[in-house]
C-alpha cells in the first residue's frame, strides 16, 4: 500500500496509508485526510478529520461528496488509538495544511 507523510508544522511528520476507495474500513480510531494528487506531484489536503471508528464514520461522511466535488480522489488514513493524540495531531495538521474544507482550528 502507498503511504504519504504529512507535516505537522513542527518538523515532524505522520505517515498515512493512501486509499483510493471509500470501502473496507476497519473499526479502529484515527485520523483521515480527503485529498488529491496535484499537477506538481504533491498531495493536497482538502479536509482533515478524526474518528473513533473508521468503518462507521467514513462510509457516510457528510463532507465526502463536497470533497469529491472539489477534486478529492483519495482518503489518507492513520490509526491513532488515543484521543489526546488525535486531538493534538488533527489541530496541528489543520493549522499547518490549512485545508479549505476545515473552518475550525485554523
Amino acid at each position: 500500500m502507498a503511504t504519504c507523510n504529512w507535516p505537522l508544522g513542527n518538523g515532524s511528520t505522520l505517515e498515512f496509508t493512501v486509499f483510493d476507495k471509500n470501502e473496507g474500513w476497519k473499526k479502529v480510531a484515527g485520523l483521515y485526510i480527503f485529498s488529491f494528487l496535484a499537477a506538481n506531484g504533491r498531495w493536497t489536503a482538502l479536509y482533515v478529520g478524526q474518528t473513533n471508528d473508521f468503518s462507521a464514520r467514513l462510509q457516510s461522511h457528510e463532507r465526502l461528496s463536497e470533497a469529491v466535488q472539489r477534486g478529492a480522489t483519495h482518503i489518507h488514513a492513520l490509526v491513532v488509538p488515543t484521543q489526546q493524540n488525535r486531538d493534538t495531531w488533527e489541530a496541528m495538521l489543520i493549522q499547518h495544511l490549512q485545508p479549505p474544507m476545515n473552518e475550525q482550528l485554523r
